[in-house]
């Protein structure tokens, strides 16, 4: 399979990238799922709290003698049956984290990249940077591309004018290509990431035949 590049204006330089296709053929879709199930568990917080009926303050007392006066037994105020009163099996803190193995994370990572691969959503540009920050010349970059929905740039180190380039437009995400997992892969309709940075990545995913 080969793969294009292309420059700051949207244009082919010439220069392919070649993999093996065998290296392309196995998408584990379960190890996908479960990768970006941990992903989203680990961005909850787990703070949601209720209060018990022996939690919620007044309702010492009780409101009226057990029999006798024609209304139906009552222990407290605070009873979960009453306004005001407690949460009966309602949420406490808990933590919602699941580990997976180093390995399975890393067949789920190298599984959403070669389905990105396959379905050519996956841009290569020869060097993603700017000399100053200016949006209007990542627009112009992302309509010369043809690129509509969501949209993730891999930048190979911090870089403080693109970010600034790209932070205003909408459905545009970035972050270091170091830093990728599967749930970001799934989630944007097109990558785009330097030619420098798709090597890495194919390496240090064992995508074999690069060239």
């Amino acid at each position: 399979m080969k793969i294009n590049i292309y420059n700051m204006k949207g244009k082919t330089v010439g220069e392919e990238i070649e993999l093996e296709d065998q290296t392309l053929n196995k998408v584990h879709l379960p190890l996908i799922h479960q990768e970006v199930v941990s992903y989203l568990s680990h961005q909850r917080l787990g703070t949601a709290s209720t209060k018990t009926k022996a939690e919620v303050s007044g309702g010492g007392r009780k409101p009226w003698r057990q029999k006798g006066t024609g209304r139906a037994r009552a222990g407290s105020i605070r009873s979960p049956l009453w306004r005001g009163g407690g949460v009966t099996f309602g949420p406490k803190p808990r933590n919602y984290h699941l580990t997976l193995p180093k390995k399975m994370k890393g067949i789920a990572r190298r599984s959403a990249l070669v389905a990105k691969i396959k379905g050519g959503n996956i841009l290569v540009i020869d060097q993603l940077r700017v000399e100053r920050p200016k949006t209007k010349e990542m627009r112009i970059l992302l309509k010369n591309l043809n690129i509509k929905g969501k949209v993730l740039f891999l930048l190979d180190h911090p870089d403080e004018n693109l970010a600034r380039s790209l932070r205003n437009i909408r459905d545009v995400k970035f972050l270091l290509w170091k830093d990728l997992n599967a749930y970001q892969l799934i989630n944007s309709d097109r990558i785009i990431v330097s030619k420098k940075g798709f090597i890495w990545l194919c390496k240090n995913m064992k995508l074999s035949g690069i060239q």
